[in-house]
């Protein structure tokens, strides 16, 4: 289990943290680079080559990327790839209904630069990092769906560590209290941490209620909503726990 050597940097974010604001930029999409001592795990590209260059301007390795993993089809979190610049076909990993939803570039990238992988079930990237598959609506508050969309390729990745599970996530349309009851379910482990897109927003103030219930119930160390959460709920996550709002460059460590 991993214990001290894991660090997720965000490549991709609506805004730019403090430690990039010179040197790199951010868009409307999601992007994070997931390191531990022996993987290294690349969890969506945003949508155009930002997430490359903000690695560079970081001094970031993407050639060192093990694999690709992609948490569900949107552009925000996929189109990206197409802008990549990888010797050699790497693993990409998602939900196998997630191909045939992408755009026709998109799709084509994919099918002919990468090795793909699909899998709706759990996915062992290595002993302590899992790629969720599909995710069990448990929660009877939360929609687990985007508009009439069901959603089955939403997905996550969970960390096992010996303090507790991290989730990272991209955008939680599948509820992102259903992803971190799953993650704990397959670990075996406590909620650490919550990192990524939570799918929350201030019209909807009945389910955004239900979840910092549970995330008070479930009392993680840390949370780190951002990318598709406004911020009149960024204002309740920092008034309920006092989370710092993680944005483009800035790095995670446990």
């Amino acid at each position: 289990m991993m214990n001290g050597n894991t660090r997720i940097t965000i490549l991709c974010e609506n805004q730019v943290g403090h430690k990039g604001a010179r040197h790199c930029r951010s868009e409307w999409g999601f992007s994070a680079l997931l390191e531990t001592v022996n993987h290294r795990v690349l969890f969506d590209t945003g949508h155009t080559d930002l997430y490359w260059k903000n690695a560079e301007a970081l001094k970031i390795d993407l050639q060192k990327v093990n694999i690709v993993a992609f948490s569900h089809y949107h552009w925000d979190h996929t189109d990206g790839i197409v802008h990549h610049n990888f010797v050699g076909k790497k693993p990409l990993l998602f939900h196998p209904d997630l191909l045939d939803k992408l755009s026709e570039k998109t799709r084509r990238t994919v099918q002919d630069d990468f090795e793909i992988r699909q899998s709706k079930n759990p996915y062992y990237i290595s002993e302590d990092i899992i790629f969720l598959g599909e995710i069990p609506r448990k929660m009877n508050f939360e929609r687990g769906m985007y508009k009439d969309d069901p959603m089955k390729d939403d997905t996550a990745l969970a960390i096992n560590t010996s303090e507790g599970v991290v989730v990272l996530t991209g955008c939680s349309h599948s509820g992102i209290c259903n992803i971190c009851e799953y993650a704990k379910e397959l670990t075996g482990k406590p909620l650490l941490s919550v990192i990524g897109g939570f799918h929350l927003m201030s019209n909807d103030p009945h389910t955004v209620d239900k979840t910092i219930a549970y995330f008070k119930k479930e009392a993680p160390r840390s949370l780190y909503p951002m990318h598709c959460v406004d911020f009149p709920v960024l204002a309740d996550f920092y008034n309920g726990f006092g989370i710092f709002k993680a944005s483009t460059a800035d790095q995670i460590q446990f």
